[in-house]
C-alpha cells in the first residue's frame, strides 16, 4: 500500500488594510482626550472647590485665634465710643470729606509682614475674614486672608487704609464686593478697638496701574470723576474684575464713622 502524502497547507498573508491603523490611532487619540479632560476637570475642582475649602477653614481658624487672644488680654478701663463726624455735609459731589476726629493721635507701627492682626466684617455680603499685613499671594491672599497694602494707613488712622482680597478661588473673600452700596457698614476689629466705616462709592472698573486709588486721599487717575478731594480717614477695598480674570480692578471706598476702644 502506497503511503498517503499529506500536504502542508500554505497560508498566504494578505496585506494589512489601513482601517485597523486608523482605528487604533483614533482610539489612542480618544483615550488621550479623555485623560486630558479628566486632568483639566481635576484642576478646575482643585481651584474652585478645594482651594476655597482649605482657605476658608484656615481663615476661620485664624479669626477664632484672634478672638481668643483678645478675650484673654487684661481688660483696660472702659472708654466711650468716639464718633467721627458725618462726612456727608463736606461732600460736594467731588468726594470731599472732612477728616474724622474719632481716631487716636500718632501713627501706629505696622505689624510684622504676613501676620494676621485684625478682622474685617461686612454684613451686607456675609463676610468675616482676617486681615494680615502685606498682599503676598502665598503668605496672605491664598490663605483666604484680606491683605493690608504696606505703606497705607492702618485701620482707624488718618489717611487711607487699603485692603486687597481674592474674588475667586482661595477663599474668595471679596467675591461679592460688587454688591456693596453706599451706606453699607464695614467694621474692622483689632486688639485695641473696633472701627466702623460707611461705604461711600464704588469704582466698578479700573486698570491695575491706577495706583492713586490707594493714595492717602484716594482718587482714580484713570477715571478722575471717582475719588475724594480732601484728607480724611478712608478705607479702600480692592479686588480683580471681571470674575475669574485679573484684567481690571474693582474698588470700593468707605469713610470712618466711629471708633469703639476696647
Amino acid at each position: 500500500m502506497r503511503p498517503v502524502r499529506k500536504r502542508i497547507p500554505v497560508v498566504v498573508q494578505g496585506r494589512r488594510t489601513r482601517r485597523p491603523l486608523v482605528a487604533r490611532a483614533l482610539w489612542t487619540g480618544a483615550e488621550l482626550a479623555v485623560t486630558l479632560g479628566a486632568v483639566l476637570l481635576l484642576l478646575v475642582v482643585h481651584q474652585l472647590w478645594w482651594t476655597n475649602r482649605q482657605a476658608r477653614d484656615e481663615a476661620g481658624a485664624q479669626v477664632a485665634r484672634l478672638e481668643r487672644q483678645w478675650a484673654t488680654r487684661p481688660t483696660a478701663p472702659p472708654r466711650s465710643p468716639v464718633p467721627a463726624p458725618d462726612p456727608s455735609p463736606g461732600d460736594d459731589g467731588a468726594g470731599r470729606a472732612a477728616p474724622p476726629t474719632g481716631t487716636r493721635t500718632g501713627t501706629p507701627a505696622p505689624p510684622p509682614n504676613d501676620l494676621a492682626y485684625a478682622i474685617l466684617r461686612i454684613p451686607r455680603i456675609g463676610l468675616t475674614a482676617p486681615i494680615a499685613q502685606g498682599v503676598g499671594k502665598a503668605a496672605v491672599l491664598n490663605k483666604g486672608y484680606v491683605g493690608h497694602y504696606p505703606g497705607t494707613a492702618q485701620p482707624g488712622g488718618a489717611g487711607n487704609a487699603a485692603l486687597a482680597g481674592h474674588r475667586n478661588t482661595h477663599g474668595e473673600p471679596f467675591r461679592r464686593l460688587d454688591r456693596l452700596r453706599p451706606g453699607d457698614r464695614v467694621t474692622i476689629d483689632t486688639a485695641d478697638a473696633r472701627y466702623t466705616y460707611t461705604v461711600r462709592r464704588t469704582l466698578p472698573q479700573t486698570t491695575p496701574g491706577d495706583g492713586t486709588v490707594l493714595a492717602a486721599v484716594p482718587r482714580s487717575s484713570v477715571h478722575p470723576a471717582y475719588g475724594f478731594a480732601e484728607p480724611g480717614s478712608y478705607l479702600t477695598l480692592t479686588t480683580c474684575t471681571p470674575q475669574f480674570t485679573s484684567t481690571y480692578r474693582l474698588v470700593v471706598w468707605a469713610v470712618l464713622r466711629s471708633t469703639q476702644f476696647r
